[in-house]
């Protein structure tokens, strides 16, 4: 099961890492993660103890460095280990632009508001919004492409069929704009706080 924390930071932290290693050494750290656990980078990324033992083989210790290095733009490093109530702060202008915008999107904020305190299939969360369908779903389908939206468990249909049912990451948001630099901090879920992987891997 994907934890929604790596999911929403795993294309920053791809992005993140070729730019500190560069092309050539990221496609090495590749082609050893297919050897050795049969994944590519951004699978790694999301179960991120295999990246890390994959990234010592190349750096040694060394590579706790550099995992700091990769996420200190990404996320505020500092205020996570303290954890205080599961917020994080977005430092990453990418990333908060996405929830600037779904939240300046109607049908995206009433999405994501009709699923912070429940999880619901597509059709369900469709019929809450009073969202029109074909425009509904290629937001719903955005929201999780971004990694807000997951998915962590399923309904049974009438025919015997599992649907997944989707839940928002967080249980609150906060944004500000400050001189030009967008400032998005959200409230995680427990689970999604205490189960990332990434964040069980960056050195205290």
């Amino acid at each position: 099961m994907e934890n929604s924390l790596d999911n929403l930071l795993a294309p920053s932290l791809r992005q993140s890492i070729e730019v500190n290693l560069g092309k050539s050494t990221l496609n090495k750290i590749e082609q050893r993660l297919m050897e050795r656990h049969g994944m590519g980078i951004a699978q790694a990324i999301k179960d991120f103890h295999k990246f890390d033992s994959v990234l010592r083989e190349f750096f040694g210790a060394g590579a706790d460095g550099l995992e700091t290095k990769f996420l200190q733009n990404i996320i505020d490093l500092k205020q996570q280990k303290k954890g205080i109530d599961n917020w994080v702060t977005i430092k990453d202008q990418i990333l908060a632009k996405i929830f600037l915008e779904s939240f300046a999107d109607e049908d995206k904020k009433a999405i994501i508001g009709t699923v912070l305190d429940e999880s619901l299939i597509i059709a369900d969360i469709l019929e809450h919004c009073n969202v029109p369908q074909t425009s509904g779903y290629r937001k719903i389908n955005q929201l999780i492409d971004n990694g807000l939206l997951i998915s962590n468990e399923c309904a049974v249909s009438t025919d015997g069929k599992k649907i997944k049912k989707y839940e928002t990451i967080f249980n609150n948001v906060k944004m500000d704009i400050e001189k030009n630099v967008v400032v998005v901090k959200i409230q995680l879920k427990k689970r999604s706080f205490q189960e990332s992987t990434i964040l069980q891997v960056i050195p205290n």
